[in-house]
């Protein structure tokens, strides 16, 4: 009997393509939505290999519907969501994929960044309603971008530095704090100027978020930091959505403490705070880092590698908790 593997939403042709060759598969069509708990459950119950996306969460309850649960293969890089201690008891291998995002992230980052201090989004509106201010009009004056201070939180990491690269073309003082600070060498290569979180929330026009989520990251970015930020200034957020207090951010954009946020990443997603969509200075996108048609491609076949490795009884090459291979039945 062929192995049966499900997919929560459509991934790259090619790579179920690849799958079908060794296994049955059935996954949901609708790329817009999620299925809910009760679908994955009864997905899970007949299937041997979930393989689940970022936005799936992965309980307990999930992994008890099939007592044979052979695999979770994830298309993310570190298994948040995923109940990793209920599956590692039934050893039952999670894989994930390695950091493949780099790029993209600062992409959408920047994108966010452009949109919302040139007030792209607003003027787009203002067009498709058949609004055209006069070419030289102060109606839509926005923010400069060249030449301003980048403030990167969390920014010695992959995606920062990407992000950091990016703004050496645009002339820009780049500042960046993070609990461990880098080597002399590389803040130079780099462009980087090392500070305190404070000092760098009090100085930056962009603010720009990168901490891995965390315990002792999780609203990082509250009332208190905010009201640091200067009124002039901006919040990019392509992290994690609770990396912020999303209420306290509203707040702030309503009583115009910060210019504006361009947020890629929200706190109870797919839920977002109701008044950040009634706001003119946001710009809200629906996690589109990876959003990269040759990228997701990549991913994708991570994790049919991961899958052919274990219906090939051997340990997969992305394997988040690799002691249940060393650990005696």
């Amino acid at each position: 009997m062929r192995p049966r593997i499900y997919i929560t939403q459509p991934v790259a042709p090619s790579a179920i393509e690849r799958l079908r060759a060794v296994a049955d598969v059935e996954f949901n069509p609708d790329p817009l939505r999620i299925v809910d708990k009760a679908t994955l459950c009864a997905a899970v119950a007949k299937s041997d290999i979930l393989f689940c996306l970022l936005h799936d969460r992965i309980d307990g309850d999930v992994i008890a519907a099939n007592p044979h649960l052979r695999a979770i293969a994830s298309m993310k890089i570190t298994p948040s969501d995923i109940d990793v201690a209920a599956a590692t008891t039934r050893r039952i291998p999670i894989t994930v994929i390695p950091p493949l995002v780099t790029e993209a992230t600062a992409d959408i980052n920047w994108a966010l960044l452009l949109a919302v201090g040139r007030r792209v989004l607003e003027g787009d509106r203002l067009v498709r309603n058949g609004i055209f201010p006069g070419s030289q009009s102060s109606y839509l004056e926005s923010a400069m971008v060249s030449g301003k201070v980048l403030g990167l939180v969390g920014g010695g990491g992959r995606i920062g530095l990407a992000v950091a690269r990016r703004a050496q073309g645009f002339g820009m003082k780049v500042l960046y704090w993070g609990p461990r600070r880098l080597p002399q060498d590389k803040e130079q290569e780099a462009g980087l100027t090392y500070t305190t979180l404070d000092e760098l929330l009090a100085s930056a026009d962009f603010v720009s978020l990168h901490s891995p989520l965390k315990p002792d990251t999780r609203h990082q970015i509250g009332a208190r930091e905010l009201a640091l930020m200067k009124p002039s200034a901006f919040l990019i957020n392509t992290s994690r959505g609770a990396i912020v207090d999303e209420a306290a951010l509203a707040t702030a954009l309503v009583e115009g403490r910060i210019a504006g946020a361009g947020l890629d990443v929200f706190e109870d997603e797919p839920h977002v705070t109701a008044s950040l969509l009634t706001l003119p200075n946001t710009v809200l996108t629906p996690h589109l880092g990876s959003a990269v048609r040759e990228l997701r491609e990549s991913m994708a076949h991570c994790v049919v590698d991961n899958i052919i490795a274990i219906l090939n009884n051997q340990q997969p090459p992305n394997c988040w908790n690799p002691e249940i291979y060393s650990t005696k039945g």
